[in-house]
């Protein structure tokens, strides 16, 4: 009796290693599994990064090139207004604010050297080129067109505009 508790006993505990170990190997392939789940995903996502961090340097550079031609990323306009006794984005916005009033008042803008025909001229946009030259966009409603302005801004901060160059594109 003694010998056949012992061989139940030996029995029983042969299957609960063999459970145990069945157990554990599941579990240890699943958790395999999942590292090697989040392995390929991490891959992947430094994939995606560098994909990422090439198109933001791309971009970066786009940027670079076109902010170049704008008062705020030309170093020797800046210095040039700087050298007057002012801050180029005060000036800036100074100069616009100026512009912009101008379209405030009754009839076509001043600046604008067409006249409207369905309507007053304008100024939609302004690019500030350096600290010499304002791109401007202007309109009537329905006729368009683009200007180049220089511009001199003195020591007193007042304004002087005249029109380099401009351009009625035909209506459609």
């Amino acid at each position: 009796m003694k010998r056949s508790l012992f061989m139940y006993l030996f029995f029983f505990a042969m299957l609960f290693v063999i459970f145990q170990y069945m157990n554990e190997k599941k579990i240890f392939e699943k958790q395999e599994n999942k590292i090697e789940s989040q392995r390929s995903k991490i891959k992947k996502h430094k994939e995606d990064f560098q994909i990422l961090n090439d198109s933001i340097e791309k971009l970066s550079n786009e940027i670079s090139d076109v902010n170049y031609f704008t008062l705020q990323g030309n170093g020797n306009a800046m210095s040039y207004i700087e050298s007057l006794g002012f801050e180029a984005k005060d000036i800036e916005n100074f100069v616009r604010e100026y512009i912009y009033d101008q379209n405030l008042k009754k009839g076509n803008n001043t600046l604008i050297p067409y006249e409207g025909m369905k309507g007053d001229m304008k100024i939609n946009k302004l690019k500030f080129l350096n600290h010499k030259w304002i791109q401007a966009d202007f309109t009537d409603g329905r006729y368009w067109g683009e200007m180049i302005l220089e511009y001199y801004v003195t020591k007193d901060r007042k304004i002087e505009f005249h029109q380099v160059s401009s351009l009625m594109y035909p209506a459609m």
